[in-house]
């Protein structure tokens, strides 16, 4: 692991290094599966964007979640345990998708005292194959989730 300081932030994140990803999009994040059932977490702010976009009202794909703060909306999903947005393995809403889902196949572990750890699921099948992840990758992923909590604490 590697430890970084974000640019004029007190924030630290460390990330793995030599890790290799390539998306070759198998869709296996945007369902249930044997060993997991997935909750596709969103934000208001996500799912007020959404709704813009399909002009679906937000009850009519999210549901209200507790607990999982500052999401408070679950994806749907269909029969099968998929997004309801995911139409022969690919995302109808991909410029939309919540932050989850951008950060999927890795998630960021807050350690405290502004301390954060970047870690990836190894049930992704890709892990391992493709290029390997430099520090700006990382960089990019942590400030679209600071844009994206900044814009959710400004509309509640």
């Amino acid at each position: 692991m590697r430890k970084t300081e974000t640019a004029n932030r007190p924030f630290k994140f460390a990330y793995p290094r030599n890790v290799r990803f390539r998306c070759n999009l198998c869709a296996l994040c945007c369902g249930d599966t044997e060993k997991r059932k997935r909750k596709i977490l969103m934000l208001k702010t996500e799912a007020s964007q959404i709704s813009q976009k399909t002009r679906l009202k937000i009850e009519e794909f999210a549901e209200k979640t507790e607990g999982s703060e500052p999401y408070i909306y679950q994806m749907r999903k269909t029969i099968n345990g998929k997004c309801i947005f995911l139409k022969d393995n690919l995302c109808t809403i991909y410029s939309h998708r919540p932050l989850i889902c951008r950060f999927y196949p890795f998630e960021l572990k807050n350690e405290g005292h502004n301390q954060y750890a970047f870690a990836y699921a190894t049930e992704c099948p890709t892990i391992g194959k493709g290029r390997v992840l430099k520090k700006e990758f990382y960089e990019k992923l942590f400030k679209k989730l600071e844009t994206t909590l900044k814009e959710n604490v400004k509309i509640t």
